[in-house]
């Protein structure tokens, strides 16, 4: 993008090459941080498959998350605050499923979420006779950071593959707001008071017809024989062959009928979890360790086009220029060109690139030094990493 009708073409192998060797130095760079981030999550992954050999550390996680939360906030997410969640939970599933999370399962929690934007979907109403279109708020990534409780009951709950203590890496795509709840390890579905009334009425009605048409003369035959046992009637009731097989059918029947309902309820709730896991597949991209390289190779990404951004306008410019000048003509180069509102973090971009001796700073105005200069300098880097 950088490249197209900007630099000379005399120029062009020589910026290759300076790009090459910058996301080269940023690779060897975030190499180091991902290594010390699978050093310290070792102890503490579920998914870990060899034994122990005693050598590394298992304290406190503390420092895991704090070095975590540093390389996510590098891959451009942002905290979702307690509070997000909180509303989140209250707002009603795009999915139409009611889901509970038990926080008391966790010492820990963190999320943190990437590309937000407005989405419109058709929601399914009246079984499927009248969809509704709900707008909602949509997030391109999702990472979810979940500590257990180093007292969690073992084989206890819902989490029974879980160990406690053990921490909990996960990253998901497109992911509603609304709908933050689904990501939980302990998501449990529960039965909105919409499915208990689609339930119960119909329960309730068919439940007076059987017992008033199918079932009227056992509770009647029933409570004769109860009364007289118990000294309420002194008219004796003879329990004959027929009465007997009548008040055995008559009771079968109400065993059946409450088990048709329970069934009802039990199927209602599968397909429920059924729409959980399916939407769940197709949303989940990484776990645990898995999370940890992609965050580094995202990470990497974004460091190395902010630092080529802020070098390559400064060079392209004759004239030096302020922090906010450099900051407003990349975000106009990118809504000019490309249709794309974006946010620079030119902090993060000068400080990269100052740290690399690519630019000069004199009085608040910011140059860049000569391409041959900056390639040279980073082969001298490179070669005393």
């Amino acid at each position: 993008m950088c490249l197209q009708g900007s630099i000379p073409g005399a120029q062009e192998a020589s910026f290759r090459r300076f790009y090459h060797q910058l996301d080269r130095l940023l690779h060897y760079e975030f190499h180091r941080v991902i290594e010390s981030l699978k050093d310290q999550y070792a102890p503490a992954d579920p998914d870990a498959d060899t034994r122990s050999s005693g050598l590394l550390s298992s304290a406190s996680t503390e420092p895991f998350a704090d070095a975590l939360a540093q390389l996510i906030e590098q891959s451009n997410y942002n905290r979702i605050t307690q509070q997000e969640i909180e509303q989140s939970f209250e707002k009603s599933s795009l999915f139409n499923i009611r889901l509970h999370v038990d926080f008391d399962d966790f010492s820990e929690v963190l999320l943190f979420s990437r590309g937000e934007s407005l989405r419109n979907e058709s929601v399914p109403r009246l079984l499927g006779f009248f969809p509704k279109e709900v707008e909602f708020v949509n997030y391109d990534r999702v990472v979810v950071y979940i500590k257990l409780r180093d007292d969690y009951p073992v084989g206890e709950g819902s989490m029974t593959e879980c160990r406690p203590g053990s921490t909990l890496l996960k990253l998901f795509q497109n992911v509603p707001r609304g709908d933050l709840e689904m990501l939980f390890p302990n998501t449990a579905v529960r039965m909105r008071t919409r499915d208990k009334l689609l339930i119960g009425i119909p329960a309730l009605m068919s439940g007076g017809i059987v017992l008033t048409t199918k079932l009227g003369a056992t509770l009647v035959l029933f409570g004769s024989l109860v009364g007289f046992w118990v000294g309420l009637s002194s008219e004796p009731v003879a329990l004959t062959k027929a009465t007997a097989v009548a008040l055995l059918a008559g009771f079968g029947t109400l065993a059946g009928y409450f088990w048709k309902q329970f069934s009802s309820f039990k199927n209602r709730k599968l397909r429920f979890m059924q729409a959980l896991t399916q939407n769940l597949y197709f949303k989940n991209l990484d776990n645990n360790a898995g999370v940890i390289h992609r965050l580094g190779s995202d990470a990497q990404d974004e460091e190395c086009k902010e630092a080529l951004l802020a070098y390559f306008f400064l060079l392209r410019n004759e004239q030096p220029m302020t922090r906010q000048q450099l900051d407003h003509v990349i975000e106009q180069w990118f809504f000019q060109q490309w249709d794309c509102q974006l946010n620079f973090e030119i902090g993060d971009a000068l400080e990269k690139v100052q740290r690399l001796g690519l630019v000069n700073e004199d009085q608040g105005l910011l140059s860049a030094v000569a391409l041959p200069q900056a390639i040279a300098t980073l082969d001298k880097i490179w070669d005393t990493a």
